[in-house]
C-alpha cells in the first residue's frame, strides 16, 4: 500500500469507526506500516496526531448532537469515549470555547471540523541529498527513556537536557564513555510495542565492548538496507525540514519502498549544532515491495 493510499484508508477507518474504542495501533495494522513511521507522518502531513484529530472530530460531532438532540451531557460523555461527563465538559469547552449548555442556547459558536481529505503536490526545486546502502549489524551504548508519541517533540529535548546534565556533573564514568563511544551521536526511536501509545528513545555511541555502568543500555542496531537523509543547517530546524520532506515528498516519489523495522537513527556529527554548516542525517530502514 503506497504512502498516500496508507494515509486515506486510515481516515477513512477513522471515520468508520468513530464511534467505537479507536488506537494508533489499529490504524497501523491495517496499512501494514510501523506505527512508529505512520504516527509520525500522519502528524507531519495532517497537522494532528492520530489522537488529537480523533478527539477534534469527536467533538465536533458531539457538538451536532447537542444542536439536533436532547442528548444528556452523561450520555454524550460515554458516546464519545470520555470517562465522566467532567473530561467531557472540560475537553469540549477548550475545544468549542464554550460549555455544551452554552452551545444549547447559540449555536453559531460552533468550531467546526471535518473530515480531512488528503491530497498531496509533489513540487520541485528541493532536491534532497540521500543514498541508500546496505549496512552491518552494529552495537550501541546509551540512556533509553519511554517516550510518549503526543508529548514527543517535549519529552525528547528534555531527554537531552538531563544528559548534558549528566556530563556537566563531577568527571564520572559517564563523562568517560562521552570520550571513548561518542555517547550524544545518535538519538534513535525504537518502535518495539513495549511503551503503550509511545516509543522508546535512545541517546547513545557506538559500542566496543567498554564495562556498562549502570542506567545505561547497550542495544543492537540490525544488519539492514538503510536510505540515509544528509541534513545541513543548526538544529532542530535542519532535522526538522527533512522530516517533513521525507513524508511529503520523497515517500509519495518512492511508492517501490517502504520503511520496515521498528526503528530509526538520527546522526550528529561533532561541532556546533547551532552552526548553519552543522551536519546531521537520518537513518531508515527500508526495503523494496514485493
Amino acid at each position: 500500500m503506497e504512502w498516500t493510499e496508507s494515509l486515506a484508508t486510515a481516515l477513512k477507518y477513522i471515520e468508520d469507526h468513530i464511534y467505537e474504542d479507536i488506537h494508533a495501533d489499529d490504524l497501523t495494522d491495517i496499512v501494514y506500516m510501523s506505527s512508529f513511521y505512520f504516527q509520525k507522518g500522519f502528524k507531519i502531513i495532517t497537522g494532528y496526531s492520530i489522537g488529537e484529530y480523533i478527539r477534534c472530530r469527536r467533538l465536533y460531532l458531539a457538538a451536532l448532537d447537542i444542536i439536533d438532540g436532547n442528548d444528556k451531557v452523561i450520555d454524550l460523555a460515554y458516546k464519545y469515549h470520555y470517562d465522566t461527563p467532567e473530561s467531557f465538559t472540560k475537553a469540549f469547552t477548550r475545544f468549542h470555547g464554550i460549555s455544551p449548555m452554552q452551545l444549547k442556547k447559540d449555536n453559531r459558536k460552533l468550531k467546526p471540523f471535518l473530515p480531512l481529505r488528503i491530497s498531496i503536490t509533489i513540487q520541485g526545486g528541493n532536491e534532497m541529498d540521500y543514498t541508500i546502502e546496505h549496512m552491518e549489524a552494529m552495537k550501541v551504548i546509551g540512556f533509553i527513556k519511554d517516550i510518549k508519541q503526543e508529548t514527543a517533540y517535549q519529552d525528547i529535548p528534555q531527554a537531552w537536557n538531563e544528559l548534558t546534565k549528566i556530563y556537566c556533573e563531577q568527571p564520572n564514568e559517564f563523562t568517560e564513555l562521552k570520550k571513548t563511544c561518542f555517547v550524544g551521536e545518535f538519538g534513535i526511536c525504537i518502535d518495539d510495542g513495549s511503551v503503550k501509545d509511545g516509543f522508546q528513545y535512545l541517546m547513545a555511541g557506538r559500542y566496543h565492548g567498554e564495562e556498562v555502568p549502570r542506567g545505561m543500555i547497550v542495544y543492537n542496531i540490525p544488519e539492514s538496507t538503510y536510505v540515509k537523509f544528509r541534513c545541513s543547517g543548526p538544529l532542530p530546524a535542519a532535522l526538522q525540514s527533512v522530516n517533513t520532506q521525507i513524508y511529503k515528498e520523497w515517500l509519495p516519489q518512492h511508492p517501490e519502498y517502504v520503511f520496515e523495522g521498528c526503528m530509526n537513527l538520527e546522526w550528529y556529527s561533532k561541532g556546533d549544532m547551532s552552526a548553519s554548516d552543522y551536519q546531521s542525517e537520518i537513518w531508515i530502514p527500508v526495503k523494496k515491495r514485493g
